[in-house]
């Protein structure tokens, strides 16, 4: 049953039954109510290696006509009910190993990736220490990009993904009858220009080359046709790959919307909300990964990335604390002729597949034990 956000009483309760079956030691509540730590452990101490998988859903009406297809408003429409089963496997056959290795492995199945607010309380609950972790991998399948086939992985060295920050707006100005346009600070105009003026940082301020993203994707203005607002709000998202352009980007655009409005005598609340950091992969660790996965899948079947993508991914929070990669795998499954995109009420993932994501997982985890 896809749930959402933070609130995943019958997934968690689903993820602890299947535990509890193949006798694993777990924790529940780690940061948050409905997130679950499992740990195995080998046969004498050594390093500890965690692997983590997102479990919840997204607020969509899914359309597939598979025959699990969920009759409610909420759908894995991202995999994370995928990458949920995935781990449990992984869990399954590393519990049947566990006499054979030395190490531990830590399982961090959290809530709330999709609103950026699962990773982060469960870093500060110490998810990463007793034992602490050495390693971290998480892996995403899915519609990865129209150039990937499906089965192949893909990772990259460095910069994965970028940041998913958020920011508002909010002009202040003076309205009046829309007959009557010089009584007024118009903001409706006045963001609009800031809208323009903002998207100019990127064009001409931002080295071609280096990734950067400004998108406003929420407006609004007024209640009528004849009457000029008093106050318009915007709504955006920034996305950036480095520090450094992050930072750049967020105060070049207060300060950007600020100098718009005081031209045209309103003023400007600006929130930047923030969000999940860049999915920065240690480089390290990113090339033990590829070698991994070549050696039990083949050559063939994984590349390395020759850019990052611009969406985001809290898993950037485990990445600041300890080494770690984070993984696609291209795996979609084609709803009446067509592969559809991750948040489309037919995105559909390929279950066949499933069994190279554990064999991946598997590879790595030992090999990283071993390091």
């Amino acid at each position: 049953m896809p749930e959402l956000g933070v609130d995943l009483p019958k997934t968690s309760a689903y993820v602890m039954k299947q535990l509890d079956e193949m006798g694993v030691e777990y924790e529940s509540g780690v940061g948050l109510e409905h997130a679950i730590v499992a740990v195995i452990k080998g046969k004498e101490e050594g390093k500890t290696v965690a692997l983590r998988a997102d479990m919840d859903a997204l607020p969509v009406k899914e359309t597939t006509g598979l025959d699990f297809q969920f009759a409610g408003d909420r759908m894995h429409a991202c995999g994370h009910d995928a990458h949920t089963a995935q781990l449990l496997g992984a869990v399954k056959a590393i519990k049947e190993l566990e006499g054979e290795f030395k190490g531990t492995v830590k399982f961090l199945f959290q809530p709330a990736e999709e609103i950026s607010a699962g990773a982060e309380p469960m870093v500060k609950a110490g998810v990463l220490k007793n034992p602490d972790v050495d390693y971290i991998i998480g892996l995403h399948d899915g519609n990865i990009s129209p150039d990937m086939e499906p089965g192949r992985f893909a990772i990259s060295t460095g910069a994965m993904m970028a940041c998913l920050d958020r920011f508002t707006l909010k002009v202040i100005g003076k309205g009046s009858h829309g007959a009557y346009p010089h009584q007024s600070h118009d903001t409706l105009v006045i963001a609009s220009l800031i809208v323009v003026g903002i998207q100019e940082i990127i064009a001409r301020e931002i080295d071609p080359v280096e990734p950067g993203v400004i998108t406003l994707g929420k407006f609004h203005a007024g209640s009528t046709y004849n009457v000029i607002p008093g106050e318009a709000e915007i709504e955006g998202t920034l996305r950036a790959v480095t520090q450094e352009t992050r930072d750049y980007l967020a105060k070049r655009i207060g300060e950007v919307a600020e100098g718009i409005a005081k031209t045209y005598k309103a003023t400007v609340e600006y929130d930047y909300l923030g969000g999940a950091p860049p999915v920065i992969n240690d480089h390290e660790v990113a090339t033990r990964v590829h070698d991994s996965i070549a050696k039990v899948l083949g050559e063939d079947r994984v590349d390395y990335m020759e850019r990052p993508v611009m969406g985001g991914e809290d898993f950037a929070y485990y990445l600041e604390q300890v080494p770690g990669c984070f993984i696609f795998m291209s795996n979609p499954l084609p709803i009446d002729g067509t592969v559809y995109p991750h948040h489309n009420p037919k995105f559909a993932l390929n279950e066949a597949n499933f069994k190279d994501a554990l064999a991946a997982f598997l590879q790595i985890t030992f090999d990283l034990l071993e390091a």
